[in-house]
């Protein structure tokens, strides 16, 4: 890659290599919603502002390689974390936030709902920012904000985020920090929903995890558990697949999961450390027109805040507290992939 002078001699504006854009879509269920457009020479995503900062679609080299569900692209609804009805409003793309009260299937405990995957992952963005600036000899976009979940006489938790990606980098780096700003022990349950679609997403398709145990959730993905690791041809009205995976991490607590197609000589790599997200779940779904594997690091397990309440285990955070949470997802290529591969063999010695 050229250095800033020589990069500098070869273009008028660094616009022509990368950028960041706000943008307010105009159309269908999207209309109104606020977001920001990214691109990074090879690499274009776009992170919404209204819905937690996430990220919708993603493409690299000119293929796409996130998922976006049958409602397509959306801002908030009313419906939004109204119990099973989220699953009208869970449009996939490359990410969404799950919490911070509750993950995974919707549940009433106490007398009080906690919607589907919860509710963070609808809640709009304050003090957000973008910018893209020469930091040294890198030239660096950033997208930052704030998401409140809170309630009167109830919880008061803010996740704050900030997005970053650099020329010459074919990477997106999200950094959370998770504070309690009320004045009681919270539960603080997070699982980010990584989503990986077609083309990248096919029968060619191998998924590398460095697990030492897979286990099925349930009598179905009992079935799949032999393909847990590949992708199959679409199949009409199949049912879902969950996995957990005991996952092998370096000293550091670091890890990683990979999806690669070799015919097409790309693939995602999401990183993130056990330390922090201490669960680690597959999603795999081969039915026609949700076709879709996820790529879920998690501090909470897929069984819910009912089974972490059965076994004491549910994860909770101090008043004043912060924790904080951070995911590399590199886009990989060529020679890249094969390297991925052998990182993952060496995992598991």
């Amino acid at each position: 890659m050229a250095d800033k002078k020589e990069l500098l001699q070869r273009v008028g504006s660094m616009q022509q290599l990368m950028y960041v854009r706000p943008v307010t879509f105009e159309e269908g269920r999207a209309r109104g919603m606020k977001a920001y457009e990214v691109k990074n020479g090879p690499l274009k995503f776009s992170v919404m502002a209204d819905k937690c900062l996430d990220l919708t679609d993603v493409s690299f080299c000119g293929h796409n390689m996130s998922f976006l569900t049958k409602p397509g692209l959306m801002g908030r609804n009313h419906y939004d974390t109204n119990g099973a009805e989220a699953q009208r409003s869970i449009m996939g793309g490359m990410l969404f936030t799950c919490g911070l009260e509750n993950i995974c299937a919707p549940c009433k405990i106490d007398g009080k709902d906690f919607p589907m995957h919860g509710r963070i992952r609808t809640t709009p963005a304050e003090h957000v920012g973008a910018d893209a600036c020469w930091v040294g000899d890198d030239y660096i976009v950033s997208i930052s904000g704030t998401m409140r979940e809170a309630e009167l006489f109830g919880e008061n938790l803010t996740l704050r985020r900030r997005i970053t990606t650099c020329y010459g980098e074919n990477r997106i780096c999200i950094e959370d920090e998770i504070t309690n700003e009320g004045f009681r022990r919270e539960p603080m349950m997070l699982l980010y929903h990584i989503n990986v679609g077609y083309p990248l997403l096919c029968e060619d398709s191998e998924i590398v995890i460095p697990t030492k145990r897979v286990t099925p959730r349930d009598e179905a993905a009992a079935s799949n558990a032999e393909y847990w690791n590949r992708m199959e041809a679409p199949k009409d009205n199949e049912p879902e697949y969950v996995f957990l995976h005991d996952m092998a991490a370096d000293q550091e607590g670091n890890t990683f999961a990979l999806v690669m197609n070799k015919n097409l000589g790309i693939g995602l790599k999401v990183e993130y450390s056990v330390k922090e997200l201490p669960y680690f779940m597959q999603w795999k779904s081969i039915a026609s027109g949700d076709y879709v594997i996820g790529l879920e690091p998690a501090n909470s397990s897929v069984y819910g805040k009912p089974y972490h309440i059965k076994e004491n285990s549910l994860h909770q955070i101090e008043p004043f507290a912060t924790e904080k949470k951070r995911l590399v997802l590199t886009f990989l290529s060529g020679a890249e992939l094969d390297e991925a591969r052998r990182r993952a063999e060496e995992f598991l010695k």
